[in-house]
């Protein structure tokens, strides 16, 4: 199992509506790919926003190409999204899970 994790800072009055865009656009689309297992959201207060840490679990990185593409450590960003936040990883973090 492969966990794949992004962070983003929302602009703190925008947090609601990317919350709302993970669950009415991206995390309806996922379980199409075969080999998704699962997704998170995590969110804390900052200075600059509202952070979110999103995890995502995949069997292995061939469903993972299948959503983010060839280079699997591009972060998958849409303009609607970009325009909420403050900050956001470009390039992703994959981490195999060992227990």
């Amino acid at each position: 199992m492969i966990e794949r994790h992004w962070k983003g800072v929302a602009r703190k009055e925008l947090a609601h509506r990317y919350e709302e865009h993970l669950r009415a656009e991206t995390f309806v689309q996922l379980p199409a790919i075969a080999g998704f297992a699962g997704a998170r959201i995590l969110r804390r207060e900052v200075d600059a926003g509202t952070e979110f840490l999103i995890i995502t679990v995949w069997d292995s990185l061939e469903p993972i190409r299948q959503f983010a593409g060839e280079d699997v450590e591009t972060a998958v960003v849409p303009a609607v999204v970009r325009d909420m936040m403050v900050a956001f990883d470009a390039r992703v973090r994959h981490y195999e899970l060992v227990e």
